[in-house]
């Protein structure tokens, strides 16, 4: 299987660059899994496509504002962090530019001192760990000091940082947002579970390998990112009462997917817990947990692009992209929706 298998034609104009008013007015395109059969909605309309006894699993991390603008101390050098993952209480593991400017022992100052970072080593791929110091609850220095890390086709800034936030976000720990879910509002939420559809949480904090291109033209030789995971004793309760019921588990989002699936047993049940995976789903994996996907429109010979592709086939998610194109949906995260139904 080659990562060219998923490449497809996009022009740039179509890439969204800012977030619509109305998170539920994004337009939606409808999949059938089985016959690749396409229509077209709007996002609001998604419950006419949700039935009573199905379950809705949505992804409960929330973005910290994880950019952040410094001067290396003494000589005022510019430098910007993005923060990854914390390994302690005051650790983080974290990306630098420039690089060369952060060497063992540095320290970087930001917000004139409000916040210290010191580099404490050099990893894999050039990341470093650094120790921060500050005053007060490190959350609120980020919150005052910090940006939220768009991704790199983002050229527009966001005016309101909650816009690229789901409205349901809770467990603080993500660099990028899971979204797929910034189409819902609370008032839609509650008109599905109206209609008797089951909500349920997974948290997944979405790492920058979300956006880590496939380097490799043999999909089998992509190294995964690893993410950490967690699933609630209530939420897989909910999860597995349904799947037991005969009823359809609608994963919103590809991190909730494999979330799922890193926890199901073979029966397709959830187990509650947390830990780390890297499951690389492509065509040919099988399904245990979910039924369906609401999804938005990724990026060529992505690792996404291949998960949908698994879960829908391979043509007839590249057919629906390209009718995507030539209707001029908007692209990637304050992008359009698919939902893959099943």
């Amino acid at each position: 299987m080659k990562t060219s298998d998923f490449n497809f034609e996009l022009p740039e104009r179509l890439i969204a660059q800012v977030p619509l008013n109305d998170r539920t007015s994004s337009r939606l395109m409808l999949v059938d899994k089985h016959t690749g059969t396409i229509t077209h909605q709007h996002f609001h309309d998604i419950v006419e496509y949700l039935n009573a006894g199905d379950c809705l699993v949505l992804n409960n991390t929330r973005v910290i504002p994880a950019r952040l603008f410094g001067e290396k101390c003494p000589s005022g050098g510019k430098v910007e962090f993005l923060l990854l993952t914390r390994k302690e209480n005051k650790t983080w593991e974290v990306l630098v530019k420039p690089g060369k400017k952060a060497k063992i022992g540095d320290k970087i100052l930001f917000g004139k001192g409000i916040l210290t970072a010191t580099i404490k080593d050099i990893i894999e791929d050039g990341k470093r760990i650094v120790e921060f110091e500050y005053g007060g609850i490190f959350e609120e220095v980020l919150d005052q000091l910090g940006e939220m890390p768009l991704p790199p086709y983002i050229h527009e800034k966001l005016e309101d940082k909650e816009r690229y936030q789901t409205v349901y976000a809770k467990h603080e720990g993500s660099a990028a947002a899971p979204t797929a879910g910034l189409h819902f509002t609370k008032e839609l939420l509650s008109e599905i579970q109206a209609k008797g559809v089951k909500i349920a949480y997974v948290t997944l904090h979405v790492g920058l390998g979300t956006f880590r291109p496939v380097k490799v033209e043999n999909v089998l030789e992509h190294d995964m990112h690893s993410e950490y995971y967690s699933v609630e004793a209530e939420d897989a309760a909910i999860i597995n009462t349904v799947k037991q019921n005969g009823g359809k588990v609608i994963a919103v989002g590809t991190t909730s997917t494999r979330t799922l699936e890193s926890n199901a047993g073979k029966d397709g049940m959830i187990e509650p817990g947390s830990g780390w995976t890297n499951i690389f789903i492509y065509p040919g994996y099988t399904f245990k947990c979910i039924d369906g996907l609401i999804t938005n429109f990724h990026l060529p010979e992505s690792t996404l692009i291949m998960l949908v592709s698994a879960l829908a086939g391979k043509e007839n998610v590249l057919r629906a992209y390209d009718e995507a194109v030539q209707e001029e949906y908007r692209f990637f995260s304050f992008g359009d929706a698919m939902f893959i139904h099943p």
